[in-house]
């Protein structure tokens, strides 16, 4: 058997350990991928550091996967030997359980696997998928440029597109960094007034660069009324980790307004009167499954979205993890894994 190199988990809270590993062998409904390049999320922190409930290690991280198959099970339909693929953080469904038959595959009550997670990801040389989920990737798009819409990008993109904001209307995105300087481009690019919103107005320049019509700096201006002062946002997409800045814009909804939280926080204060009122309400958004990173990818490709990376490769896996977590990448961290 063929040995390949992967970057290991071996405890909660234990080093990025690169190490040799038999390369594995795809099992009825999987594929085994040639990976070429693997984003570096911050979810990758509840792998690193053992948050997830019953994972198992040692475990390979990573779930921003671009790469192309090289070997498909027996009685695999429609994919390839040689087919670019990407992997994201859904890692597939059963299609058989009430929520697959309801449609919400995205949760999945009997196969709710995570790449990276509950199933080894893409920081290696190769990895398996189940074929429920592989997004086929354009070839106008490459591989260090797609990996990051596996995650970042679909979080956003589906995000916007399922919010009920269309041409026209106000959308807000709350912070800047690897999400919101995609949202900001997703936003503009479907016909949106785009408000950035950020810390400082160092980002201004940038923001108005990726397509955001105003920028509001939540450090000097009350966000709420300014976005008020432009008629109210339909939608206010949340890509902060800080419960204080999302109650901040709250305020700045209009009728019908929806503030989208993809950032995750332990708990946040909302106005119910404000929201009875205003007929306004806060949800959460899931990323997507294979279809929607697929959608995402095509959508890039066609309206020019793309996503601020900083590139390393394999073997300098923990330097560029640690700048992901500094907060000072630029704004996606990639391993370059080759071709």
């Amino acid at each position: 058997m063929s040995k390949m190199r992967a970057v290991q988990v071996s405890r909660a809270g234990g080093p990025l350990e690169i190490v040799e590993r038999d390369t594995p062998e795809p099992g009825p409904g999987f594929v085994r991928i040639k990976v070429q390049a693997c984003g570096i999320c911050h979810s990758d922190v509840l792998t690193k550091e053992g948050y997830w409930p019953g994972i198992q290690y040692p475990r390979v991280p990573g779930h921003e996967v671009v790469g192309v198959i090289d070997a498909v099970a027996p009685g695999v339909p429609r994919w390839k030997v040689g087919q670019r693929v990407g992997v994201g953080w859904n890692g597939g469904f059963c299609g058989y359980c009430d929520h697959c038959r309801r449609g919400y595959t995205f949760a999945c009550q009997t196969s709710s696997e995570v790449t990276g997670i509950t199933r080894d990801g893409g920081y290696a040389e190769y990895m398996l998928a189940p074929i429920s989920a592989l997004a086929a990737v354009p070839e106008d798009l490459s591989s260090l440029a797609a990996a990051p819409l596996m995650c970042a990008g679909v979080t956003t993109f589906n995000c916007l597109r399922n919010s009920g904001a269309g041409p026209g209307d106000l959308v807000a995105v709350l912070g800047i960094g690897g999400l919101g300087h995609l949202a900001v481009q997703f936003s503009a690019k479907m016909g949106c007034r785009t408000v950035a919103i950020a810390r400082g107005n160092e980002e201004e320049p940038l923001a108005r660069q990726l397509g955001a019509h105003y920028h509001i700096d939540n450090t000097k201006l009350d966000p709420a009324a300014e976005l008020q002062k432009l008629g109210g946002a339909k939608v206010i997409l949340a890509t902060v980790t800080s419960s204080d800045a999302m109650k901040a814009v709250l305020g700045g909804l209009g009728v019908h307004g929806k503030l989208m939280v993809i950032g995750a926080v332990p708990s946040l204060e909302v106005n119910t009167i404000q929201m009875i009122l205003g007929n306004q309400s806060v949800t959460g958004w899931y990323a997507g499954i294979a279809i929607d990173s697929e959608d995402t990818l095509k959508f890039a490709v066609l309206s020019g979205v793309r996503s601020m990376n900083e590139s390393y490769p394999l073997d300098r896996v923990s330097e560029g993890y640690d700048q992901m977590l500094s907060g000072k990448a630029r704004f996606r961290v990639v391993l370059d894994i080759g071709k």
